[in-house]
């Protein structure tokens, strides 16, 4: 398994992230340590659709905002279907017997995985991509504490959530505490070179039932995975969210970087809520010992 990763999540003060990883089996091995007291008491999720047996109905109906908006809060966990290859990079591997791709050691890992066509790198990005793989990706944001690239955050196996009122849509990373706004008030992106984001500047609106959310002011050199995809600050993202049924919510993120790709892609990312819980603290920096010996 390539980069620091795992060291990362070795620590005594690393329980969030191993109560998350129970769901991650490859990861489980090495955070077996965890703590069952770290988790938040158990609270019902209000508004819970309820099928005739009582359980959850998360076919049921997307929930509404008094606007008559599709609601997108809740808390939100990237879909995990495990690949059936050993290659960490993503390479290679064939789709679940349901048909599915595996999901959270390929797009996470390598953004590029179960893509119909190559991402168009241009020989640069391909080039840094290589280097980063070959320093064992040491340098990835996570592996030392700092905020992700929004890919990363999307496809994290840390959940996220989703808060949303009128003029503002704020998402919650338990991951590395990231926090991002969008901004739904009818402001444009600034157009006067601002200081760069970590997480960008980004503005949405509503097309039919679809949030449609443009983001740019990134900062250069960013990671879009852990093998080190690049972007860069030219980058311009374009992300379609539309909660499908109440359990679920896809994310459609196309990518246009003309300094690091030679065209714009897309991928596809989905969420399922999950219910009765919430996010748990985690400070990746507390007592972080491991980036001292990331060789």
């Amino acid at each position: 398994m390539p980069w620091g990763f795992l060291l990362l999540h070795l620590n005594g003060t690393m329980s969030a992230m191993k109560l998350r990883l129970a769901l991650f089996p490859v990861l489980l091995l090495a955070t077996a340590t965890a703590s069952a007291s770290a988790q938040w008491p158990r609270h019902a999720t209000p508004g819970v659709p309820r099928a005739a047996d009582g359980k959850p109905d998360l076919a049921g109906p997307v929930p509404k905002t008094a606007d008559g908006r599709p609601d997108l809060s809740g808390l939100w966990q990237n879909v995990m279907s495990f690949p059936r290859t050993d290659s960490v990079s993503g390479t290679g591997g064939s789709p679940n017997a349901d048909g599915s791709i595996p999901v959270i050691m390929t797009l996470f890992w390598n953004i590029k995985y179960g893509l119909k066509e190559p991402v168009p790198l241009r020989p640069w990005a391909a080039d840094l991509q290589k280097q980063r793989e070959a320093d064992n990706n040491k340098d990835n944001p996570d592996a030392l504490c700092l905020p992700m690239g929004f890919m990363q955050f999307h496809t994290h196996p840390q959940p996220r959530k989703i808060v949303q009122t009128p003029t503002l849509v704020l998402i919650m990373y338990e991951a590395n505490s990231g926090l991002r706004q969008i901004f739904l008030d009818g402001r444009s992106l600034p157009n006067n070179d601002p200081q760069p984001w970590w997480y960008g500047y980004s503005v949405g609106r509503w097309e039919g039932d679809t949030l449609v959310v443009e983001t740019s002011g990134l900062r250069d050199g960013g990671w879009l995975d852990v093998v080190g995809t690049p972007f860069t600050d030219a980058a311009k993202v374009t992300e379609r969210f539309r909660r499908t049924n109440f359990g679920s919510l896809e994310i459609q993120v196309t990518v246009d970087d003309q300094k690091a790709f030679t065209k714009p892609w897309t991928v596809t990312i989905n969420q399922r809520i999950m219910l009765d819980t919430e996010l748990i603290e985690f400070v990746c920096n507390e007592n972080n010992l491991d980036a001292h010996h990331y060789k």
